[in-house]
C-alpha cells in the first residue's frame, strides 16, 4: 500500500515528510508552552509576585500558567473554524506565528519591580495568546499526519505529533537546566529570559519545515465537494456533542497528570523536597525522552491491537502507580525520585498518549474533524492541567501529605476510564468519506 493518500492532481508529500513536519511543529509549539510552566515554578514568584508570601506567590504563578488553558478551546474553536473550511496547513503556519511571538515577548516583558502590577497583567495577557496559538496547534498537526496517512499506520504516523509533545518538554526543560546553572541573581534577572527568546529561532525553522507540506488529502477532498460545513463550532455541537465530552473525558488524565509531573512536582522537588535545581529538571527531561519513544512505540501497538486496548492500559498505569510514585519522589533519592516519574509520566501518560491522535481524529468525520477533536481535546486541559498544579499545591499545604494528591489524580484517572470504555474502537474506519454517527448513536 502507498504510504500517501493525495488526491489525484495533488502533488504527493511523503508521509514521513509529514510525519516528520507534525511532530517539528508539535515540538516547538510544545516548548514554547511548556517553558512557561517551568518559570511558573522557578522563577516567576519573585520575578512577577514578589509582594506575596512564598506559598500565594506560587498560586498565583501557577494561576497565571492555567490562564493559558483557559483559553486554549476559544483558540480550538477559531482554528478549527478556520482549518475545517480553508484547510489545515494555513492555520498551522499562523498558530506557530501568534506562539513563537507571544513567547518571546514573554523573555522581553519586565518584572514586577520595574512595571508593577501592569508587569503580571501583561505575562498573563501573553499567557492567553499562548493558549489561543495551542488550542489550534494540536488539532491541526494532528489531522495533517492522521489524514495523510494510510489507514494501516494512521496510530503510528499520528504518534509523532505527539511525541512532539515529550520533545518539547526535553527542549524546555533542557534550556532550563542550562540557564540555571548560572548564579542565582544571573537566571534571575537574565538567565530566565533566554529560553524564552530562542523561541524565535525555532519558529523560524518550524514555519520553513510547514512550508513545504502540502495540504491534508481527506479536507482536498472535501473542499473539491463543496462540502466544507459552514459553521463547524454550531455542527459540531448540533451533530457531536457526546463525542466533544467523551474526548476531554478521556484526555483528562493526561493533561492532570502531565502538568503535575511537568510542573508542579519541580516546585515541589526544589522547594519541598530539597532536591537541586539541575537534577529535578534532569529527571523531567530523561523521563520525557523515554516517554517520546514509548509514544511512537504504541502507537504502533494502537495499529495492531486498536486504540481502545493501548488507550486503556495507559489510563490504568496513571491512576493505579500514582501513589507509589508521589511516595518515592518524596524520599529525596534522586534514583527514586525518577522511578516514581518514570513509571507514571513516561510509561502510563505516553502508552495512552501513543494512541490518541488515531482515537480522536477517527472520531469525527473530515468536514467537523479539526474543529471537534480540537474542542474536546482543549475542554481537557480546562478541567484538568489548567488547576492541576494549583490544586495540588494547595491539597499538600492543606492535608500534609502527597496522598491526598494521588487521590485526586486517581480519581481524574477513573473518569477517563469511563469515558473512554464508552468510545467505539475506530481502527480502520474510512477517514475521508465516512461521517462517524451522531452523538445518540455512540451507545448503540
Amino acid at each position: 500500500m502507498s504510504e500517501s493518500q493525495e488526491p489525484p492532481g495533488a502533488a504527493p508529500t511523503p508521509i514521513r515528510k509529514v510525519a516528520g513536519a507534525s511532530l517539528v511543529g508539535t515540538t516547538i509549539e510544545f516548548y514554547d508552552f511548556f517553558i512557561y510552566g517551568t518559570a511558573a515554578a522557578l522563577v516567576f514568584p519573585k520575578v512577577f509576585f514578589p509582594t506575596v508570601t512564598p506559598f500565594i506567590g506560587t498560586l498565583l504563578s501557577f494561576g497565571s500558567f492555567g490562564a493559558g488553558f483557559i483559553a486554549r478551546p476559544l483558540g480550538g474553536i477559531i482554528f478549527g473554524h478556520f482549518g475545517d473550511r480553508i484547510g489545515r496547513k494555513k492555520m498551522l503556519i499562523f498558530s506557530l506565528l501568534l506562539m513563537g511571538l507571544s513567547t518571546a515577548a514573554v523573555g522581553a516583558l519586565p518584572g514586577y519591580a520595574t512595571l508593577g502590577v501592569l508587569a503580571p497583567i501583561l505575562l498573563v495577557t501573553l499567557r492567553l495568546l499562548q493558549g489561543i496559538a495551542l488550542g489550534g496547534e494540536w488539532g491541526g498537526a494532528v489531522l495533517l499526519a492522521v489524514e495523510h496517512a494510510p489507514a494501516h499506520r494512521r496510530g503510528f504516523y499520528g504518534s509523532w505529533a505527539q511525541a512532539g509533545t515529550s520533545l518539547g518538554v526535553v527542549l524546555s526543560t533542557g534550556s532550563f537546566m542550562l540557564v540555571s546553572l548560572l548564579p542565582s541573581d544571573q537566571f534571575l534577572t537574565i538567565g530566565w529570559r533566554l529560553p524564552f527568546l530562542a523561541s524565535l529561532l525555532m519558529v523560524a525553522i518550524g514555519l520553513w519545515v510547514r512550508l513545504k507540506v502540502a495540504e491534508s488529502p481527506a479536507f482536498e477532498i472535501v473542499r473539491e465537494r463543496r462540502t466544507t460545513a459552514r459553521t463547524p463550532i454550531l455542527e459540531v455541537l448540533r451533530r457531536h456533542p457526546k463525542q466533544v465530552l467523551l474526548v476531554a473525558g478521556a484526555f483528562m488524565s493526561q493533561s492532570t497528570v502531565g502538568y503535575i509531573c511537568i510542573v508542579y512536582l519541580v516546585s515541589y522537588g526544589t522547594t519541598t523536597v530539597g532536591a537541586s535545581r539541575t537534577a529535578v529538571l534532569m529527571i523531567v527531561m530523561a523521563t520525557s525522552v523515554l516517554g517520546g519513544m514509548v509514544n511512537v512505540a504504541c502507537g504502533a501497538l494502537s495499529d495492531r491491537y486498536g486504540r481502545k486496548r493501548v488507550y486503556l492500559t495507559g489510563v490504568a498505569i496513571m491512576g493505579i502507580s500514582i501513589f507509589p510514585a508521589l511516595a518515592l519522589y518524596s524520599t529525596g533519592t534522586i534514583a527514586l525520585m525518577a522511578l516514581g516519574q518514570v513509571v507514571v509520566q513516561g510509561l502510563g501518560l505516553c502508552i495512552s498518549s501513543g494512541a490518541t491522535a488515531a482515537m480522536f481524529s477517527e472520531m469525527f468525520g473530515t468536514r467537523l474533524r479539526y474543529t471537534g477533536a480540537s474542542l474536546g481535546y482543549q475542554l481537557a486541559g480546562v478541567f484538568g492541567a489548567a488547576a492541576s498544579p494549583a490544586v495540588a499545591a494547595s491539597l499538600l499545604e492543606s492535608t500534609g501529605t502527597v496522598y491526598a494528591i494521588a487521590g485526586y489524580v486517581a480519581g481524574i484517572a477513573l473518569v477517563s476510564f469511563i469515558a473512554v470504555t464508552m468510545i467505539p474502537e475506530s481502527r480502520g474506519r474510512d477517514i475521508i468519506e465516512a461521517e462517524p454517527a451522531p452523538a445518540k448513536a455512540l451507545a448503540a
